[in-house]
C-alpha cells in the first residue's frame, strides 16, 4: 500500500493548516485531530443534544477532482453531518485521488488507516459487479429501482464480514458509460476489433470489450490522461461528466453514447470505527449519506447534457447508434452475463431478479 499511516497524518496535518490560511481542502471543517475517535474533554453550550455521546473524526477519501458530482455531493455529506451533529463529528475530505487510487484507498479503509471512502472499486466486493453488467438498465428510474433493492441491500450487507468494511450508501458512480477512442467512429460492435481500449481491471468491463472483439489494459483513472495521451491506451469509457472534469476529450476525437453500463458507486466505511459510534451519530450519518447520495444523482442528471455539449464544443464527434445498432451491441455482449453466473458474480435467479426490478420500473 502506497500511503503509509504517517504519511496520512503528516497529509492532514498539512492540509489543515493551509485550510488555516484560506487553502483549499474539500472539508467540512477545520480538523479537530486524526484520531478516529477523541472523548469530548467538557460539556458544549447548552441545549447540545448529543454533548455526552464524544467527539470523532472520519477521514474519507475519494478520486474525482473538484465540481464532479461525487466530489460536490461529499461537501454536502461533511457539512451536513457536521450541523446534524453539533460539530461533535467532523469528515474531512480528500478528493481528487490526494489519499492514492481508489484500490489503494479501499485497502485504507479495511486496515481502518482512512474511515472511509466512495469510489466504484469492487476488488473486495466483487458482487457488486452483478449492477454493471451490460445494458442492464436503460433510465434513471431503474437505476433507483436497483440501488434501493432488497438484493442491493443483500449484497452491500456481505460486505461488512468479507471485507471489514460498512456500505453506508450506494449511489450512481457518474452516469451513463460511454465509449471513446482516438482511431475511428464506433458505429457497430466490429469498429473495437483492434483497439487497444482502457478499463479500470473491472471484470464487467474487460468481459464487455472482449465480447466485442477489442483488447484491454488496465490503467488507474488518475493516470488515465496520460495515457491516453501517449497511445498506451487507444479508448476508454466513461460518463459524459467524467470525460469533461478529467478533459480526456482533449486526447480523444471519436464519441458513441452506447449507454451500455453504469456503476453503483459504494460509500465504504471501516466497520470497527462504525461500530464503535453510538447509535445516534450512525443514524445521522446513515440519513446523511442517504441525502448525499439523492443530491450526486441529481447533479449528475443535470450535469450530463451540458458536459456532452462541453466534448462537442471541444470539436470531438459523437455518433448516437440507432435503435438497430445499438441492438447489436447488446447482442454481442449477452455472453459476458453466462459468465458472470459461471464466476459466481451472481446466480442465475439473482439475474431474473435484476431483470424483473428492471422490468418492474418502468
Amino acid at each position: 500500500m502506497r500511503k503509509t499511516v504517517a504519511m496520512l497524518l503528516a497529509l492532514a496535518m498539512t492540509v489543515s493548516l493551509t485550510a488555516c490560511q484560506g487553502g483549499t481542502q474539500e472539508t467540512a471543517a477545520e480538523g479537530a485531530g486524526t484520531e478516529a475517535v477523541t472523548e469530548s474533554a467538557g460539556g458544549d453550550s447548552a441545549g447540545d443534544e448529543v454533548q455526552n455521546l464524544g467527539d470523532f473524526t472520519m477521514m474519507v477519501g475519494h478520486a474525482q477532482p473538484e465540481g464532479n458530482p461525487r466530489y460536490d455531493s461529499m461537501v454536502k455529506f461533511a457539512e451536513d453531518v457536521e450541523e446534524k451533529t453539533n460539530g461533535h463529528v467532523t469528515v474531512e475530505v480528500f478528493g481528487n485521488g490526494q489519499l492514492g487510487t481508489e484500490k489503494e484507498m479501499l485497502e485504507q479503509v479495511v486496515t481502518g488507516t482512512i474511515q472511509g471512502m466512495r469510489g466504484g472499486q469492487f476488488d473486495f466486493s466483487p458482487r457488486l459487479l452483478m449492477f454493471t453488467l451490460p445494458f442492464l438498465a436503460q433510465n434513471r428510474t431503474q437505476v433507483t429501482a436497483l440501488l434501493n433493492s432488497d438484493l442491493a441491500k443483500k449484497v452491500c450487507a456481505e460486505a461488512e464480514e468479507e471485507t471489514g468494511t460498512v456500505i453506508i450508501n450506494l449511489c450512481d458512480a457518474g452516469g451513463w458509460r460511454q465509449f471513446s477512442n482516438s482511431k475511428h467512429p464506433i458505429t457497430k460492435p466490429e469498429d473495437l476489433k483492434g483497439l487497444k481500449m482502457r478499463t479500470n481491471g473491472m471484470s464487467t468491463i474487460d468481459k464487455t470489450f472482449i465480447a466485442l472483439g477489442a483488447t484491454t489494459t488496465s490503467i488507474p483513472y488518475s493516470d488515465l490522461y496520460m495515457g491516453l495521451k501517449t497511445g498506451v491506451a487507444d479508448g476508454q469509457e466513461n460518463p459524459w461528466v467524467n470525460v469533461r472534469d478529467m478533459k480526456f476529450y482533449e486526447v480523444q476525437k471519436y464519441f458513441t453514447e452506447v449507454n451500455y453500463q453504469f456503476h453503483p458507486d459504494p460509500f465504504y466505511v471501516n466497520a470497527s470505527w462504525w461500530n464503535s459510534l453510538p447509535q445516534e451519530y450512525q443514524d445521522i450519518i446513515t440519513e446523511c449519506a442517504a441525502d448525499m447520495g439523492t443530491y450526486n444523482d441529481q447533479l449528475i442528471d443535470e450535469q450530463g447534457e451540458a458536459a456532452k455539449q462541453t466534448i462537442l464544443d471541444a470539436g470531438c464527434e459523437i455518433y448516437e447508434p440507432t435503435d438497430d445498432e445499438l441492438q447489436a451491441f447488446k447482442d454481442a455482449v449477452q455472453v459476458v452475463y453466462d459468465q458472470c453466473i459461471e464466476e459466481g458474480i451472481l446466480t442465475a435467479e439473482e439475474l431474473q431478479e435484476l431483470q424483473d426490478i428492471v422490468a418492474n420500473a418502468q
